[in-house]
């Protein structure tokens, strides 16, 4: 008897041992092309920047839901770093782990489950050279996660592949560099081997692009121009070539614009690869001499092969844009019945106010409809997909001053929105009636390596009425709102006030909830069929906030997000007036909240900042 207990107890143990190994393999798998695949189709792993390849932030956790989420409470915070600007990433979870980015690209590995810093890597940017390079704040929107390896960019220019366990660096490579005006604020993807990033920088004379490197070796693979070259040398692709008909004068002497610095998803099925673009430079059309031409590839959306970099389609929202409304806001992919049809899309809440359905296959337009106030058009034609533009609009051919809407920030910019499928609601932090004087630099001289937006930023004369505004009429007094818009009917379900075009962003799930970061601090969850608020939390930080993401670990649902600026220091020369909520580019004056990881869960009993 006491032998058969003591085969029993061995035989239990070693399965015991055997289902701890298994489980402990299963949690520590390198991640591949595979399981990027499949990201978010369990929601226990964030693995990816929008969560899954279509870019959706719809996680099926439902732990939390409509009937527990007031429960939910701080876990424990990590501090990042010391700031200098807003927190703009949306972290990573895999193998028990959270991995992040910071200001000046300092990557970050911590315990999921105590906050505990498992490797910490400063690439150590010459802030002092590349601060003045910098378009639009001291910021990093994320990294991503291939094969055991983090791959980083860095805000000089500079991509990075780091031990995923250790934080060790094992390639780099030179994306571009800041001494030609370029940087890096966006976060990678990764399709088939490849790391997909892009450059920012249109303010500046540049000529925009996106590159694919090899996610193992960090070699180039191929690297795509938006803009068309000097055509007195051959165009490096037949599309640029066609692009080149659509531009006069002596573009490229100014650059052209076009840079990369946020959207893009991905469709494995279809093979595509999907990337927005922006803006052209210098801002007005009349100065790119091209007044009445499109100029490809600004403010488009592009499908492009990930083996080769081949254009396979492309749309322009904004032809010949003077408004500074880039076309590099994130995309969401679905597919939905329209006219009792079954689509497969691509959807974009864009800048300029009108949200998109596209056919992602083709990129044949399907509708698109005001989400917010809009005066710059009158609408899209739903035959061509153009724009009807306001001829008021077009200050710079007028020699006019004019007050348009949106701003250049947009209705709708870098902020990531979601989308439920249950629901059938694409949920966007919407500026719901900005606007921006337009009036062109008519002295304009090119100054190279310098900022080259050719309007004037103050110093307006007279401005002439503007033109009526279509689009939902926001309630008095309400500026900044989540908007939950159905894609199918081009209409609004509901909207409630907070957020605005930048900062924070949301994401969905099966519990009915739609989870909102609010620029000034708030974290607030909302039945997402219905927008009733359930829980709101200032978190302390009070600005600078990122996107939150969920996740699932050891049988519990957390959600977790990075926020605060921290050291504050004087803006940016040029600089753009700070977002909706965010904290004024100046000098401290005293003591600083350090901005931080902030991780939540039913019943939490952390301590958040004061």
């Amino acid at each position: 008897m006491r032998a058969r207990k003591l085969i029993v107890l061995f035989l239990f143990l070693t399965g015991l041992l055997f289902a701890t190994w298994i489980a402990a393999g299963q949690q520590t798998r390198r991640i591949d092309d595979l399981a990027l695949r499949n990201a978010g189709k369990t929601g226990e792993e964030w693995l990816t920047y929008g969560l899954t390849p279509g870019e959706t932030r719809y996680s099926p956790l439902k732990q939390i839901d409509t009937s527990s989420v007031s429960r939910l409470g701080l876990a424990w915070s990590y501090d990042v770093g010391q700031g200098g600007g807003n927190q703009e990433a949306t972290p990573l979870f895999w193998n028990g782990g959270l991995y992040g980015i910071t200001n000046w690209s300092v990557v970050f590995a911590v315990d999921a489950r105590t906050g505990k810093e498992r490797w910490r890597w400063d690439p150590e940017v010459n802030q002092t050279a590349v601060r003045p390079k910098i378009c639009c704040g001291v910021v990093n929107r994320g990294i991503a996660i291939y094969q055991g390896k983090i791959i980083a960019p860095v805000i000089d220019g500079r991509l990075e592949a780091l031990d995923a366990e250790t934080g060790k660096p094992l390639w780099e490579a030179r994306v571009a560099y800041p001494q030609d005006n370029f940087t890096i604020t966006m976060a990678p993807r990764i399709a088939k081997g490849k790391v997909i990033i892009g450059v920012s920088g249109s303010e500046f004379p540049v000529r925009g692009f996106f590159a694919a490197y090899d996610a193992n070796t960090g070699q180039l693979a191929w690297r795509f121009y938006t803009i068309p070259g000097d055509p007195s040398k051959p165009f490096e692709n037949p599309a640029l070539k066609k692009a080149a008909e659509t531009w006069s004068g002596q573009w490229w002497k100014l650059g052209g614009g076009g840079t990369v610095w946020d959207g893009m998803a991905y469709d494995p099925d279809a093979d595509l690869i999907y990337v927005g673009t922006g803006n052209g430079g210098p801002w007005p059309e009349e100065l790119r001499q091209s007044k009445g031409k499109d100029n490809l590839f600004v403010c488009s959306i592009l499908a492009v092969r990930p083996d080769t970099g081949e254009l396979k389609w492309y749309y322009q929202p904004v032809p010949g844009d003077s408004w500074d409304y880039d076309s590099v806001q994130g995309f969401i992919l679905a597919d939905l019945t329209i006219n009792g049809r079954q689509r497969k899309v691509l959807m974009q809440a864009n800048k300029d106010g009108f949200y998109y359905v596209l056919d992602r296959l083709t990129g044949a337009f399907i509708s698109a409809q005001p989400f917010a106030q809009v005066t710059w058009a009158k609408g899209i034609d739903q035959e061509t997909g153009r724009p009807i533009v306001n001829p008021e609009a077009h200050y710079d051919q007028n020699k006019e001053t004019i007050t348009l809407a949106p701003s250049p920030n947009g209705a709708h910019n870098w902020s990531p929105m979601s989308f439920n499928p249950s629901t059938g609601l694409v949920y966007i932090p919407t500026t719901t009636d900005g606007s921006r004087t337009f009036s062109l630099e008519t002295d304009f001289v090119y100054k190279p390596g310098e900022r080259n937006t050719g309007i004037l930023r103050t110093g307006f004369g007279p401005a002439r009425p503007a033109p009526a505004a279509i689009g939902p009429v926001p309630p008095e007094g309400q500026h900044f709102a989540l908007v939950a818009w159905d894609p199918v009917t081009q209409k609004e379900r509901w909207r409630t006030p907070g957020g605005g075009a930048v900062g924070g962003g949301t994401v969905t799930t099966a519990g009915n909830l739609v989870f909102q970061v609010i620029p000034d601090g708030h974290l607030v969850a909302y039945t997402a069929d219905k927008g009733e608020k359930l829980l709101d939390i200032q978190t302390g930080l009070r600005g600078g906030m990122g996107p939150p993401i969920t996740y699932m670990l050891d049988g519990k649902q957390y959600v977790a997000f990075l926020g605060g600026q921290g050291i504050v220091l004087p803006p940016l020369p040029n600089a753009p007036p700070p977002a909706p909520g965010a904290v004024p580019g100046n000098a401290p004056t005293g003591p600083t909240v350090p901005p931080k990881l902030l991780t939540f869960v039913l019943d939490g009993k952390g301590v958040l900042p004061k």
